[in-house]
């Protein structure tokens, strides 16, 4: 249950300067997404080399600063788009170095297991785990770097554009 929580948690990313831990019955999964229901949450917030664990039973919906302008049909400066897209990169990175720390705990993990039941490592169902493991961790980091990729060529696209004082 803990595996698919996990994997069905990562994908999203509106807010993955935020992780949630989330706790039953002296388990513990970690989550880019708010908990559900039936666990109780601590909100893990980092920024800029910070991170604060507060208790957060409460249930939050997060507003995208830049979906919110473009819904009100807002104009947005060039300097807050450039401001927007750079926290955004920021962040995607954070959440890179977030799957490295989780791709290595999972790792672990079957490792433990193998070890426990005493299996070679050559053994069939351990390479079928760490294969799967691999693979939906590359997958993740494929798609987040797709991402970053596409930000960066749209943040230079919207630099090369002149300013209306540049006309």
């Amino acid at each position: 249950m803990a595996a698919c929580l996990l994997s069905g948690t990562l994908v999203n990313s509106a807010q993955a300067n935020s992780i949630y831990k989330c706790v039953k019955d002296n388990k513990v999964v970690f989550s880019q997404t708010i908990c559900p229901k039936e666990f109780s949450q601590h909100k893990i917030e980092y920024e800029l080399g910070i991170t604060t664990e507060t208790d957060s039973d409460k249930r939050e919906k997060k507003l995208d600063p830049m979906q919110t302008a473009l819904l009100s049909k807002q104009t947005i400066s060039k300097e807050k788009l450039l401001q927007l897209l750079n926290g955004e990169l920021y962040r995607l990175n954070q959440e890179l170095s977030y799957f490295d720390i989780l791709k290595s705990s999972e790792l672990q993990k079957i490792e433990r297991k193998r070890y426990w039941e005493k299996k070679n490592k050559s053994d069939s169902e351990y390479l079928t785990e760490i294969e799967e493991l691999n693979t939906y961790f590359d997958d993740l980091i494929d798609n987040n770097q797709a991402t970053i990729n596409l930000l960066k060529t749209q943040k230079m696209q919207i630099e090369a554009e002149p300013t209306p004082e540049d006309k």
